[in-house]
């Protein structure tokens, strides 16, 4: 089933987010007096295909993995003289950088839409209290403790454990410091911190931001009791069973399941001892856990869970916005999502970040999949992001990206002339072995998290 998830939910991402880049194009190119010959979506073999009254082919493709709109033009083809005022290479520079921009452009809108309807829908957000701070952390020197609620990060408000990470990946890679505001426990007082940073998470592969800085969420207790427990994991092989309270680990009494899954991620490929209680007996019980993750990443694997508990109503707090505030809020995601992108890029070009965080196609359709499946909410989220990063990268001044052809119009409207076709075609060639580079290498990425 979740097969079936991931394809269909790529499908549907990749189909709308392209399909409205097009139409982007398409648009602005009508309202400039071009005449558009073949309106595409996907590649390759033509599944489906239609003409409207002036003329345009609609077509949708077998491999739907992008799209494109061509338009009459001089230099692809001879163009007959009742037609010539409906080129694209006629119009003016204005013209051209409208209809090339259109694309990109059409990808923020469809972004924004998508979030003013999540704003709208509203959202259940955990508030940003601390659970614990490791000893030595740069937390603890900040002066951050257990029962603290996160109020806002660099002067921007925290609302929920999502808010927080934001405005932690913003700092990723960068020395300075982080402005903290914490509201006391039981209290109103608010307090700033300042958490000092040097080059923080440079490089690192999977960074986890909140972590890194030795803060745990606040979470109920989890009593150890085993409700589930994965069929080819330790657990099961050991002879562990649902309904078994685990009361020790080698020896170390157990109170809280988090107890269980902190001292389990420092224990990769290790034998361990639980006591457990089962039927009001207690036994010991070897279990040689396994290891999930790579290198650094590497901890213990029980293959065992708890049932979840209820989360106190003064921990959980609505949040949502009218029509009209929904506007804003999505206008105000759009612009943060898409400068946090441009901001990564421009973090992993200058190698403050790891380009190990780039994702390709795999990593794409196993997101679209899970958030599929998880519902409207989660997808919709997924599609404004996804529209995001493709509006940025094709705004990229690389030839062959919108971006590149909009630095070539840019340039021939501050010279009063075109760049001859000797130089844009060497500029051509470098795009495509920088997008082709580019390419590989998030496929790479990808390859290396299966």
């Amino acid at each position: 089933m979740s097969a079936l998830y991931m394809i269909v939910g790529t499908l549907v991402a990749l189909g709308v987010l392209v399909t409205f880049h097009e139409f982007g194009h398409f648009w602005v190119a009508r309202r400039c007096g071009v005449k558009v010959l073949r309106f595409s979506v996907g590649f390759g073999m033509p599944l489906l295909r239609w003409h409207d009254r002036r003329g345009t082919e609609f077509v949708i493709a077998a491999i739907p993995l992008g799209g494109y709109v061509k338009m009459l033009d001089e230099r692809e083809g001879e163009v007959p003289a009742d037609q010539l005022d409906q080129s694209f290479n006629r119009k003016t520079v204005r013209q051209r950088i409208a209809i090339v921009a259109a694309g990109p452009i059409a990808n923020f809108l469809l972004a924004m839409v998508f979030f003013w309807v999540l704003a709208m829908m509203g959202s259940q957000q955990v508030r940003p209290v601390i659970g614990a701070v490791e000893a030595d952390s740069m937390a603890a020197k900040a002066g951050l403790v257990a029962g603290q609620e996160i109020v806002s990060i660099d002067g921007e408000p925290t609302t929920g454990w999502g808010a927080v990470n934001l405005q932690l990946v913003r700092r990723m890679g960068e020395s300075g410091t982080i402005n903290v505001v914490v509201r006391e426990q039981d209290s109103t007082a608010e307090t700033p911190r300042a958490l000092a940073l040097d080059h923080w998470l440079k490089g690192a592969d999977e960074p986890d931001p909140i972590k890194s800085l030795g803060i745990r969420p606040w979470r109920p207790a989890l009593p150890p009791v085993l409700a589930e427990l994965d069929p080819k994991g330790p657990a099961q092989a050991a002879g562990l069973k649902t309904g078994d309270r685990l009361l020790a680990l080698d020896s170390q009494a157990l109170g809280d399941w988090q107890q269980v899954v902190d001292l389990v991620r420092v224990r990769p490929d290790t034998k361990i001892v639980l006591k457990v209680e089962r039927d009001g007996a207690q036994i010991d019980v070897p279990v040689t856990l396994a290891v999930r993750g790579e290198a650094k990443a590497a901890g213990g694997y029980l293959g065992a869970g708890v049932k979840g508990v209820d989360w106190p109503p003064s921990m959980v707090r609505e949040v949502s916005f009218g029509p009209l505030a929904a506007i804003g809020e999505g206008a105000k995601r759009t612009w943060t999502m898409s400068v946090l992108t441009l901001e990564s890029l421009k973090k992993m070009l200058f190698g403050e970040l790891s380009v190990k965080n780039l994702s390709g196609p795999i990593t794409i359709a196993k997101v679209a999949g899970a958030s599929a499946q998880s519902g409207v909410a989660d997808f919709l989220n997924f599609l404004a992001y996804l529209s995001i990063s493709l509006g940025v990268l094709n705004l990229l001044p690389i030839p062959v990206l919108d971006g590149g052809h909009l630095l070539f119009y840019l340039v021939e409207w501050v010279r009063g002339r075109p760049l001859s076709d000797r130089v844009q075609g060497w500029g051509i060639q470098i795009g495509i072995s920088l997008v082709v580079g580019v390419m590989l290498l998030a496929l790479v990425n990808d390859l290396g998290r299966l």
